[in-house]
């Protein structure tokens, strides 16, 4: 019996193009904060009248008399606003004066309660100034000790630190002086040394770059990249949209307490400059 012949193996079926495998998306790191639905609303006085502006003494005259304070008024200064931030983002946020910027910062940092929504976060958010906080009557060497010790670094960490702290600051021979005699300037780059000398899970940076010079500025922004390599994440406020544009990975441009825009620095910015 002749034997039968195999079948000739048929050539590979091509895709068509919509069977074509997508390409893997790019992998995002592990959400550290989660901003939902967030609205922030404060009080504050409303402007005085004519009778009721004056010195301590006319304030006293007004008590006395059991006159009324300036009413209260409510400001809604974040208005719904909802993100979510990762590991190894450099976030920055950009918007005009009063636009909710520096109040989303506190809010994250669990300074400003919630008046609707709420704030996911991964870890302890550190905005800078508040875990580093210095006090004016010491001198730079004993609030570098303070602030690492606030920060929860020990002895060791410490002393392995140090130096480092203060050459990154550039205030030299002025750690040993009293903050009181720094600028505002060197006030600020010994902020940033101690806050960033250790490595946060959320770094919140409100205008603290501004009053640095250029060369300062550079190390700084070569330090936020160091922290976001080292899966941090970081948020930037900042006037200087060229601090942001090279320091950040992504832009949120809030309007009146709103998003506006979220996503490429070049795209918002551009965006941004053009309102």
């Amino acid at each position: 019996m002749a034997q039968e012949e195999s079948p000739a193996p048929k050539p590979p079926k091509t895709p068509k193009p919509s069977e074509t495998p997508a390409p893997p998306a790019q992998e995002l790191g592990t959400p550290t904060v989660i901003v939902d639905n967030l609205h922030i609303v404060y009080k504050v006085y409303g402007a005085a009248t004519d009778a009721q502006k004056g010195n301590a003494a006319n304030a006293l005259m007004r008590v006395l008399r059991r006159q009324g304070r300036p009413q209260m008024k409510e400001v809604h200064a974040v208005k719904g606003v909802s993100f979510v931030a990762r590991h190894g983002e450099a976030i920055g946020i950009v918007g005009r004066n009063g636009s909710g910027k520096s109040t989303l910062l506190r809010a994250i940092a669990g300074l400003l309660p919630p008046h609707k929504g709420a704030v996911y976060t991964d870890g302890q958010p550190s905005l800078l100034g508040v875990n580093a906080a210095l006090m004016k009557e010491l001198t730079g060497e004993r609030n570098i000790v303070l602030g690492c010790y606030a920060m929860g670094m020990s002895p060791n960490e410490l002393r392995e630190k140090y130096d480092e702290i203060v050459d990154f600051s550039g205030i030299g021979e002025f750690v040993q002086f009293p903050m009181s005699t720094y600028s505002s300037g060197m006030g600020a780059r010994l902020r940033f040394a101690i806050s960033s000398a250790k490595t946060h899970d959320v770094l919140l940076i409100d205008e603290a770059l501004a009053t640095g010079d250029r060369e300062f500025k550079k190390r700084s922004q070569k330090r936020i990249k160091q922290m976001r390599e080292s899966a941090g994440t970081v948020f930037l406020v900042a006037h200087n949209l060229d601090v942001i544009e090279e320091t950040c990975s992504r832009v949120i441009w809030l309007h009146k307490g709103k998003i506006k825009m979220d996503g490429d620095p070049t795209e918002v910015l551009a965006a941004y400059n053009k309102a």
